[in-house]
């Protein structure tokens, strides 16, 4: 496998090889955990992972997939961040956004570069503070729940779907 990895784009094959430069044992298993989370869009979630690779592949331990997270993460692959649900990853080459999380219903909307650069400008601006918004979500309350009104507290039931 060649190390294609671009400014746009680190592909599965490039990361297997980033590990195997790392001196990491590429498995079956732990080839699964990487084919998962490279090719998951959005932001991964550690127990997603693990549970679509036991599915493909058993045997893999929870400890397996936090490992290569963490190794992924290490060799500047993904960066963690901090979501309502609770820790996720990014592949560091999609984290052009932030997360917006709903409190009551749990949807993740993104905010785009264009908008969170805006929000920066603003804090920085009236604060002189450098903000890092892709680190955490932005926890609130999406338009559905805020126009359906009721308790706004985490774990209250979600709103009809559409």
């Amino acid at each position: 496998m060649a190390a294609t990895r671009t400014a746009s784009r680190t592909t599965t094959a490039s990361a297997v090889e980033l590990l195997r430069a790392q001196g990491m044992r590429m498995t079956p298993q732990r080839l699964a955990i990487v084919d998962e989370i490279m090719t998951t869009a959005g932001y991964v979630i550690p127990t997603n992972v693990i549970e679509r690779v036991q599915a493909r592949v058993p045997g893999v331990s929870p400890s397996t997939v936090y490992r290569t997270l963490e190794r992924l993460e290490s060799i500047g692959v993904l960066a963690h961040v901090h979501l309502e649900s609770g820790l996720g990853y990014h592949r560091l080459d999609e984290v052009q956004h932030a997360h917006l999380t709903c409190a009551r219903c749990g949807a993740d909307l993104e905010l785009s570069r264009p908008a969170l650069r805006s929000l920066e400008r603003l804090v920085e601006r009236q604060h002189g503070f450098r903000p890092d918004f892709t680190h955490y979500a932005i926890s609130g309350l999406c338009a559905a729940c805020r126009s359906d009104g009721g308790p706004t507290q985490a774990g209250a039931r979600p709103h009809p779907g559409p």
